[in-house]
């Protein structure tokens, strides 16, 4: 069985976090988008819901509390290419986000990474396809 992913995260202004994310090339589904939602698809299988604070509390049986300087996720994308993590990792740095480490080369693996405008860290990961076959 392929099972999908949706990464939920809060974000205090949906429109400001899609505007970010669709400057770096990533696209949206419309029909599970609105003023407080932005799905953001990834792949067939990987789906990023950016939820405004009021739509993620909807969610929890508790309460919420944003990041305040504390990292409570670290998400890692995957690209096809290093020239695709520096593609998209300056797009991000272009659109306003922020360095979060130095870039990582490890021969077969190269990384860099961000946070997007509500401090979410984000790392872009290219891996040599010959590296990880069993």
């Amino acid at each position: 069985m392929t099972r999908m992913l949706f990464l939920n995260l809060p974000v205090t202004d949906v429109a400001k976090t899609r505007a970010f994310f669709g400057g770096i090339g990533f696209t949206f589904n419309e029909q599970f988008s609105d003023d407080e939602t932005a799905s953001m698809v990834l792949s067939d299988q990987a789906i990023v819901m950016f939820l405004s604070h009021a739509k993620f509390q909807g969610f929890l049986a508790s309460g919420f509390e944003a990041a305040t300087g504390q990292i409570e996720v670290l998400a890692a994308v995957s690209a096809e290419s290093r020239d695709e993590v520096d593609r998209v990792c300056d797009a991000a740095l272009a659109s306003g986000g922020t360095s979060w480490r130095e870039p990582e080369d490890h021969g077969y693996m190269y990384g860099r990474s961000f946070r997007d405008p509500d401090g979410h860290v984000w790392e872009v990961v290219w891996m040599d396809p010959s590296a990880i076959e069993g």
